[in-house]
This record gives C-alpha cells, structure tokens and sequence, in this order.
C-alpha cells in the first residue's frame, strides 16, 4: 500500500473497524501531516489491536463504493442503489448469513438464485447481487418504488375527473345533488397521489439506511481476520 497519510477522522474510522466493538483505548495523538499505515499498525500493536484488521480496515476505508445515478419522478426519488467493492468473493457461509440480514432487514423471504460465481437474493422490486469485477467481486444492493409512477397518475386522473364533474354540475346549477361524488372522487384522488408521490422521501430514506446497515455489515464481515 502506497505511503498514504490518513488524517484524524479517517485513524478513527480505522480503529473502530479494526476493534470491531471492542472497549475503547486512548490512542496517541496524530502528527500534523497525518498518520501512515505503518504508524497505524504500530499504535495497533501497542494497544492489543491487531495489525492485519487494521490494514484491512484502511482497505476497505480506500475501497471505492460506486454512487449511481438517482432515478426521480416528479424531482423525488424513486429508486435506492448502494454498491460495495469486494476483493474476494463470499464464503457460502457469508453469503447465506448475508441472505439471513436481508430477510430481517427488508422482513421479506425474497428468492435466492445462484449462476456461476454469480449469486442474487431477490424480493419484488428489491435486489442484491453478488457479480464478479476485474478487481475483485461487488454487492449491488438497490430498489425501486415500482407503484409511484401508476399511483401518481391515477391520483391526477382521479382529482381532474373530480373537478371536471364540478365544473360540470356547477354549470347546471345543481351541485349539491353531486357533491357526494364529487368529494368521493377527489378523495380517492388524494389517497393515490399521496402513495405514489408524498411518500416517496420517506420510503427512500427508509430503503437508504438499510441498504447503508447492509453494506456496513457486509464490511464488518470481510474485515474479520478469522
């Protein structure tokens, strides 16, 4: 590994990795120019940590994890992707643990399927894949709020009829004889636009921090020297 200075922030990053939940110690202060992974693995050896976790923590701290595109409707977000760069692929142990996390995560059964190297768990519109890269191997975790889109428009053509009939009735005088179907149809108007549209930022954080626990995890698992 090349001589990269890692600053405060990214020594307790490391360290917290590397200790995996053990009890905190007091680690020496860093230099102005930051720290070396050699430095780091000397502090580790002094407080009981050891070397190889830390410079798997600080691999993985380096790993890129690739951000995709956003898919929006309506400027609001309709899709979740997380990727992870892995440089081995899973052990059939890892990865089934891996599928036990997804099931308790999503609360979904989901399908697991397996080609080659290649392995998928699946639910809906819900999905990780395990898929072989020229450096390694990568989870792709992602979702996609399939029923936005339909909801939304429905919702519109269900408030525009509401207001056509208004109109309409309006026009003729005898608009409290239709009120009932006009409110019954701008009230399911409303309940369709509100699933299909203002929940969207909710759901998306939602679907965001648990592919974040996922993939946070999944690190955890591949720092683990045993």
């Amino acid at each position: 590994m090349p001589d990269r200075h890692y600053n405060e922030d990214e020594v307790a990053a490391i360290f917290r990795a590397a200790a995996e939940g053990s009890e905190s110690r007091t680690l020496p202060g860093g230099r102005a120019d930051g720290l070396t992974l050699h430095d780091l693995q000397d502090i580790a050896r002094e407080v009981g940590i050891s070397p190889t976790a830390v410079s798997r923590a600080a691999q993985s701290l380096d790993r890129p994890r690739s951000a995709a595109v956003p898919q929006t409707f309506l400027g609001l977000p309709i899709a979740v992707e997380g990727t992870v760069a892995l440089d081995r692929n899973l052990t059939d142990t890892e990865w089934e643990l891996l599928v036990v996390q997804l099931r308790e995560v999503f609360r979904a059964r989901g399908t697991v399927r397996a080609q080659g190297s290649m392995r998928e768990w699946s639910n809906g519109n819900l999905h990780a894949l395990l898929e072989p890269t020229p450096t390694g191997y990568q989870l792709r975790l992602g979702t996609f709020k399939g029923n936005a889109r339909a909801s939304t428009a429905i919702g519109t053509l269900m408030l525009g009829m509401s207001a056509v009939v208004g109109f309409v009735v309006a026009s003729h005088g005898t608009i409290a004889d239709a009120a009932p179907a006009i409110a019954s149809l701008g009230t399911i108007g409303a309940v369709f636009l509100a699933n299909g549209v203002l929940r969207l930022p909710s759901w998306a954080r939602l679907r965001r921090r648990q592919i974040d626990d996922v993939a946070a995890q999944l690190t955890r698992t591949m720092q683990d020297p045993t």
